[in-house]
């Protein structure tokens, strides 16, 4: 039942619901609207523009990548976003590297389409793997640290091992499937401070084992190290290109063979389960009004199709819910009497904890007035 105070964005499906950040104009355009205008300004160059970028840093990678056995570095999660940039980097003619991070919660379809991608793209692929006894701790500790980010950890450790693993194989350009116009909208207060090693560090020591000890991190000394030191550029190559979703998957289903997992982020068991069952169920927040919303805005679906679609449940079925709750609370080691203790838990924010997101958003808001200059 919504609260009687209910209002949603009348351009995307952006909501009132578990989001004390959304405002609205007099025409009823929440704040999203107008803050995913400004990144695409920002970031996402016109189409000649975009074109003439594109093709002068194909040429940079490739000019700096003489001589060595990889020009670029690309993630891979199996999902769509990533696979569709390693297609992309082999069509323009880049030798890449793969790194996927593996968290011990790979699904089996997720494992299926990274085996197709890098078979018939013919590229080398790196695996980390984290110590699972470890991460499993981490993990616990964020759950019972009762915020809605409990997928910081992942995040954090992807960007850690991908600059880790550029750095070591002298890469310079690592080229993300990040981009504006299918993910430039996220509330906040959903999920934020991924790069704070504080802020993982305090919810560790109170909430777990302590400070981890084999996890791949990052703090400011060891950033400002990769991108100034070393000279890594992080590629988002995405926003110089017209990026459409479905062409996306179109493409690759035919090409690659590659099988779609339903929703964005559902190749990660754990992933599907935190975003179809942990969030709606405790934070009332379901991720997917952000991404529909995204793909409004970018003119990729009607507003009428976002609002059929998030009346579905997050859950594909019943059955998969039921599935997943029983493999999560097995492989976390814990009861179900415990989860639902945690579940129970009052809502906390990343500022009920000590944290560097303050000096972090400062780092970030000035590289990127930096980079608009160049």
């Amino acid at each position: 039942m919504k609260e009687n105070n209910y209002r949603i964005c009348s351009k995307t499906i952006m909501d009132t619901t578990a989001d004390p950040d959304i405002t609205f104009d007099e025409q009823g355009v929440s704040n999203y609207v107008k803050e995913y205008n400004e990144l695409i300004a920002l970031r996402v160059p016109e189409k000649s523009l975009a074109k003439k970028k594109l093709d002068r840093m194909i040429s940079k990678i490739k000019k700096d990548g003489e001589g060595k056995e990889y020009d670029c570095l690309i993630g891979i999660s199996g999902g769509v976003d990533s696979t569709y940039v390693a297609y992309l980097t082999k069509k323009l003619g880049l030798r890449p590297l793969a790194v996927h991070m593996d968290n011990g919660w790979n699904s089996e379809l997720a494992v299926s389409n990274i085996e197709k991608t890098i078979k018939k793209l013919d590229i080398d692929l790196h695996t980390e793997v984290l110590d699972w006894e470890e991460f499993k701790s981490i993990q616990l500790a964020f759950l019972k640290a009762s915020t809605p980010d409990g997928e910081i950890p992942t995040d954090h450790t992807i960007y850690a091992v991908t600059m880790k693993i550029a750095a070591k194989y002298g890469i310079k350009y690592i080229i993300s499937g990040s981009n504006i116009k299918t993910e430039g909208i996220l509330p906040r207060s959903w999920a934020r401070g991924h790069l704070d090693w504080k802020y993982i560090k305090s919810v560790c020591k109170i909430h777990g084992n302590g400070v981890p000890v084999h996890f791949p991190h990052i703090t400011m000394p060891s950033v400002f190290y990769y991108l100034y030191i070393k000279g890594i550029v992080n590629f988002p190559i995405l926003n110089l290109i017209e990026y459409n979703k479905a062409n996306a998957l179109e493409i690759l289903s035919t090409e690659l063979g590659w099988q779609y997992y339903g929703i964005k982020h559902y190749e990660s068991v754990y992933t599907r389960f935190y975003q179809g069952y942990v969030l709606p169920r405790k934070f009332k927040i379901d991720k997917r009004r952000a991404h529909l919303s995204s793909l409004i805005c970018s003119g990729q679906i009607s507003r009428d199709q976002a609002l059929t679609e998030i009346e579905k449940a997050p859950y594909l079925d019943m059955d998969l819910e039921k599935q997943d709750l029983d493999f999560v609370i097995k492989k976390l080691e814990i009861s179900k009497v415990e989860f639902e203790r945690i579940m129970q838990l009052p809502i906390k924010t990343i500022e009920d904890y000590p944290n560097s997101f303050d000096k972090w958003e400062f780092v970030r808001k000035t590289y990127w007035k930096l980079k608009s200059r160049i």
